[in-house]
């Protein structure tokens, strides 16, 4: 997909960020996958990886500040099959923007325990941000129109691909 004067190849980007991952890991690193798009890519980081680290998933539905207006809709449950007390979080997600997620993310995390440290790595990087929110490690930096929606999806085979909706 050309964005701009950004390509955005989806699966070339997935090499960065197991490589960005990579140099971010400790012996106590958890990867957590924000559902849906940042879960598919904690559930391969994890096969991918050399350190073979505990993943879990989690959503941003129960915290968000537009609940009353979005509902559950983006389908995904919390599952940290891991204690988060005192663990190293790796939030992995497939496009930061607004920092809105991120924030309702993190709200849900300590509702499970006081990690350590919470670090966030993405596929790509929209700025615009809202919120005091960044990246440690982003594969790439892209810019939209704000109405414009960059979300990862899968195929058949389980490549990674973007979808741009207006």
């Amino acid at each position: 997909m050309k964005l701009g004067q950004v390509s955005l190849d989806a699966q070339a980007l997935y090499l960065s960020l197991l490589k960005g991952v990579d140099a971010l890991m400790t012996d106590n690193t958890r990867l957590v996958g924000i559902t849906s798009g940042g879960a598919w890519l904690a559930n391969r980081l994890a096969l991918d990886l050399p350190q073979k680290p505990l993943v879990g998933a989690i959503s941003s539905a129960m915290h968000r500040d537009d609940f009353d207006k979005r509902g559950l809709s983006d389908g995904g449950q919390t599952v940290l099959p891991f204690e988060i007390e005192g663990a190293d979080i790796l939030l992995i997600d497939d496009v930061l923007f607004t920092g809105r997620t991120i924030r309702a993310v993190i709200n849900e995390l300590f509702d499970y325990g006081r990690p350590d440290r919470v670090r966030l790595a993405v596929l790509v990087d929209r700025g615009e941000r809202e919120l005091p929110i960044q990246a440690n490690f982003a594969a790439a930096m892209s810019s939209l129109e704000k109405e414009q929606s960059l979300a990862l999806a899968l195929d058949d085979k389980g490549n990674f691909y973007f979808s741009l909706e207006n």
